[in-house]
């Protein structure tokens, strides 16, 4: 019974309990694509039901991670499968603890929030935004931020860290060169450039049946009027404008 309320798993050469780095990433990515589906649901349809949803199934997958053993989580899993071919990277349990302890604190904050309390406004998004920011950063670089944050707190620094950030001490350049910055830089101007004199930026060309001759009003199409009809949840969330401009109203 004692080996299923486990923190990680204990191999041989490694002197902490660990984790599979490749299966944390992949969990991570998984949970930040159906985290991002919910947010944009919300932010852009205020439809929160996703997001309730999501919350829920977060909040239950890292209090398994946290509470009972990571080998058991939904997610890490699913994970495990999917990288089942790929050798694997172990990296400290501690830590990863710590990391997932901050996502739980904002899941049960998200909880409180949108499934009980039914609350909307900016702090919501500030959750979210917090949420999204740290699954991307480890699915898409492998940066634990909650990793990074644990070596501010505890006595006993974090070991086996992924890419050995905590041993390794890059070389000089290791970034790159300043031709590769100039690269970079010269890729945005013109990124930049395009997005401005995309003809997408220009005035939209003026609805013929909105013209009519000075002084007169111009006439109005009760189908058009009605259909750019602001609904009532983008009123509560303030997005009176955004739904206009999304729905090509004016």
């Amino acid at each position: 019974m004692s080996e299923f309320f486990e923190l990680g798993e204990q191999r041989e050469g490694y002197s902490v309990r660990v984790v599979n780095e490749r299966a944390v990433r992949a969990a991570a990515g998984l949970l930040f694509l159906f985290a991002i589906v919910s947010f944009m649901n919300a932010w852009l349809m205020g439809n929160f039901h996703p997001t309730r949803i999501f919350v829920v199934a977060f909040l239950v997958d890292f209090t398994i991670r946290i509470f009972v053993n990571p080998r058991f989580a939904p997610s890490l899993i699913v994970g495990q499968w999917i990288v089942r071919k790929q050798e694997p990277e172990y990296t400290g349990a501690a830590q990863k603890r710590f990391a997932w302890a901050i996502g739980f604190a904002l899941a049960l904050t998200m909880l409180y929030l949108v499934a009980i309390e039914n609350v909307i406004g900016p702090i919501n998004l500030i959750v979210c935004s917090a949420c999204l920011v740290l699954l991307f950063f480890e699915s898409a670089f492998g940066i634990c931020l909650g990793c990074m944050v644990y070596n501010l707190f505890s006595k006993n620094k974090a070991q086996l860290c992924p890419g050995d950030v905590c041993e390794f001490i890059p070389p000089p350049h290791a970034g790159g060169s300043l031709p590769q910055g100039a690269i970079v830089a010269a890729f945005l101007g013109l990124v930049i450039a395009v997005a401005y004199w995309s003809p997408g930026n220009a005035p939209h060309a003026a609805d013929p049946r909105s013209i009519s001759a000075p002084g007169l009003q111009a006439p109005i199409d009760a189908a058009e009027a009605e259909r750019c009809k602001v609904p009532d949840f983008a009123k509560a969330l303030g997005h009176e404008e955004k739904w206009k401009l999304h729905n090509n109203c004016k």
